[in-house]
């Protein structure tokens, strides 16, 4: 039996594919259930990798059909509420899409019971003996671990666990702004705002129902509470503009400290388990890679195990030859562009990096 451990895109992805090849997969999810907790925001969805891993999972028309019009436009601000960058083009080979929407299509695409929801891995043995929280147990003969961040399958092949990185987030929405927060959707446009400055910044996405945005500060300790007068106190040399994003913000605050996995992270083959996504590769989210990666992942290891159905250590093998040097590439570029985005001259570096990538239709 191949089981996935863990139900978000990349776990989905893998199973779909699995499934239109005739592989038999069964995911182990801990929530009890898909709407047990809202499922973050936008994401823009790649050409190479994960539009790729659609067309294999026989779900690319479907995703066109789920892309938020205009969601590729951009600005970029400095903490004066200068606009430096703005371009409202598509094209970009990188249509933005909730995460939800793809959840549901990936969801909606794999017969009944082919996920366990409501099963919490609590420990695994070396022989790929899992037990779960009902105490309930079950054995694979290969076990992928795509259960994020702080992934109970990783133990089994790897000793190295997330860092923090020294940036912590206050997550805030923006409910119904076309009525409500008129200045605020005006500032954000329709597709994605970046506010940068020394140590400091704001990340905003125009969703169909609210402004979903982050506050991001440079900060020692990791935030594990957050109100808006810290907020307040943390941007009281910010353009008036952005402090009503915090002043206006609908509900509570929640914290978001950015950890990742070393650079370059690896492992020696163990037979049967493998990891993809954060698990693999759990990096910080500034070079908007890690869903696309780990829909890439996945559409990998499903190619490889189809390719060779009665060696899966041949398969799991070939998969993780291509996994790690990507994955070292997609870290370093993260790790730069956080550095660049947070430096003195904020937002100089971001600006620059944004200038030498391609015009839409160049490559």
């Amino acid at each position: 039996m191949i089981a996935i451990i863990g139900a978000g895109l990349g776990g989905l992805t893998l199973a779909r594919i699995l499934h239109v090849n005739g592989i038999e997969a069964v995911v182990y999810e801990a929530e009890s259930s898909p709407t047990v907790r809202t499922q973050g925001g936008m994401l823009d969805i790649h050409e190479e990798s994960g539009q790729a891993a659609l067309k294999a999972a026989g779900l690319y028309d479907d995703f066109l059909r789920i892309i938020m019009p205009g969601g590729e436009s951009m600005k970029v601000y400095d903490q004066h509420a200068v606009l430096r960058l703005s371009h409202d083009h598509e094209g970009s080979g990188r249509p933005e899409v909730h995460r939800r929407d793809l959840r549901d299509l990936l969801l909606g695409s794999l017969p009944d019971g082919m996920i366990r929801w409501g099963s919490k891995v609590v420990g695994i043995c070396n022989d790929r003996e899992v037990r779960l929280a009902d105490g309930s147990t079950f054995s694979a003969d290969v076990l992928i671990g795509a259960d994020g961040a702080w992934s109970k399958v990783r133990p089994l092949v790897s000793d190295a666990t997330p860092a923090y990185l020294g940036l912590s987030f206050a997550e805030l929405n923006l409910l119904d702004p076309d009525t409500r927060h008129r200045d605020a959707a005006e500032l954000i446009g329709g597709g994605m705002m970046m506010a940068l400055g020394d140590g400091r910044g704001f990340l905003a996405h125009r969703e169909p129902d609210r402004l979903h945005a982050y506050a991001a500060v440079r900060v020692d300790e990791p935030w594990t509470a957050v109100t808006k007068d810290d907020l307040l106190a943390e941007f009281k040399d910010w353009d008036d503009r952005f402090l009503r994003l915090v002043q206006e913000a609908d509900g509570e605050l929640t914290p978001r400290a950015i950890h990742a996995l070393p650079i370059g992270h690896r492992w020696s083959r163990v037979p049967g388990v493998t990891l993809l996504g954060d698990a693999a590769h759990l990096m910080s989210p500034f070079a908007g890679e890690g869903a696309n990666l780990a829909m890439q992942d996945a559409a990998d290891l499903a190619a490889a195990l189809i390719a060779s159905p009665e060696d899966t250590e041949a398969a799991l093998t070939t998969y993780e030859s291509t996994l790690f040097p990507r994955a070292e590439e997609a870290a370093k570029e993260s790790a730069e562009n956080l550095n660049i985005s947070f430096a003195p001259d904020a937002p100089t570096g971001i600006l620059n990096f944004f200038a030498g990538m391609p015009e839409p239709g160049n490559g």
